[in-house]
């Protein structure tokens, strides 16, 4: 697709269109990780890339996320744009360290003197039924630590524009992928203008009641949104799209409006990002809500073995039955 053009594509498709419109448009971006070369990825999100821009430039690593983020790192220092690829949301704890003490600390360490614009890309989350490491939801994790970016698109226009910006950026961008979408499809304009990258978006109006959510969870908001609707509610969905930092503006808007707030992600609800959108709301807007902020997401205890992650993850009667639940006050 060129950048003039605008198309129906699945999530995994803009993501390929976004690295190779970004590869053609700067020299200095390049798409390294495990398996992104020849094979195009476990997902195909990089396929074809090393066949029309040569293994410099898009590069097969061995099976070390350490060494990879540190490799990026490297890059980064001398003036590339790296795009590193963790094969799988569990695989990326060996590169923690490498994440959290050096890539995140540089530019302060260097008091401002050095950036790493790398973009470190985690298909995360569950949905697929996966093995174990194959289904986690780190986010979290990653946004309590200063220096780094956290973002999470949840619809193909997003997954496009989004990861451009965050190639563009010059400081370290953690993107976070929904696997369980990738085949979703939506219109992609390539031509169009962008808006904020951390900037949180009303994907339906309502008045009744604020539900965020982000990435593979807006779906289900939405989902819930809709049938809600049926049972005579109003409810306002906000696709939070950043998780560092963190729209607030955006969603105390909503609520001085609706007086109701519940949040929706797959990660575990303790320490969530549930719970900072939670706290920030309560301080903003204590004399508005007419009830307690809900959380809904998955449970303090491993991700399980694919037969049980059904029960697992915040599902459509989950998160209706938290709307049911502040309403209810």
């Amino acid at each position: 697709m060129a950048d003039s053009a605008t198309a129906k594509l699945p999530i995994a498709k803009a993501l390929n269109t976004a690295l190779r419109n970004a590869l053609e448009s700067d020299p200095k971006v390049l798409v390294m990780g495990e398996d992104v070369g020849k094979l195009g990825g476990v997902f195909r999100i990089t396929d074809g890339l090393q066949k029309d821009f040569g293994e410099e430039r898009v590069i097969d690593t061995p099976l070390a996320e350490s060494g990879i983020i540190g490799t990026a790192i490297g890059l980064a220092l001398r003036g590339y744009r790296p795009v590193a690829e963790i094969q799988f949301d569990g695989f990326v704890f060996p590169a923690y360290d490498q994440i959290v003490t050096q890539l995140a600390k540089m530019h302060a360490r260097s008091l401002g003197k050095v950036k790493l614009p790398v973009v470190i890309r985690i298909p995360y989350a569950g949905g697929i039924g996966a093995v174990e490491h194959h289904s986690e939801s780190p986010e979290a994790l990653f946004a309590h630590v200063a220096g780094l970016k956290i973002v999470s698109p949840s619809n193909a226009d997003d997954a496009y524009w989004m990861l451009r910006q965050a190639i563009e950026c010059d400081d370290p961008v953690i993107f976070f992928e929904p696997k369980s979408r990738y085949w979703d499809k939506g219109e992609v304009n390539a031509s169009g203008i962008p808006g904020p990258l951390h900037a949180a978006r009303v994907v339906r109006p309502g008045s009744d009641l604020t539900l965020v959510a982000y990435g593979p969870t807006v779906r289900t908001a939405l989902q819930a949104a809709a049938v809600a609707q049926e049972e005579g509610r109003s409810v306002e969905v906000i696709d939070l799209r950043s998780i560092s930092p963190i729209d607030f503006d955006t969603v105390q808007r909503s609520v001085e409006k609706t007086g109701r707030l519940v949040t929706v992600h797959e990660a575990p609800v303790f320490f969530g990002a549930g719970a900072e959108v939670a706290a920030r709301i309560s301080e903003r807007c204590f004399y508005h809500l007419e009830a307690p902020v809900l959380r809904v997401g998955g449970f303090h205890s491993p991700y399980p073995p694919a037969r049980l992650e059904e029960d697992y993850l915040p599902g459509l009667d989950r998160v209706l039955d938290s709307v049911d639940r502040s309403l209810a006050y």
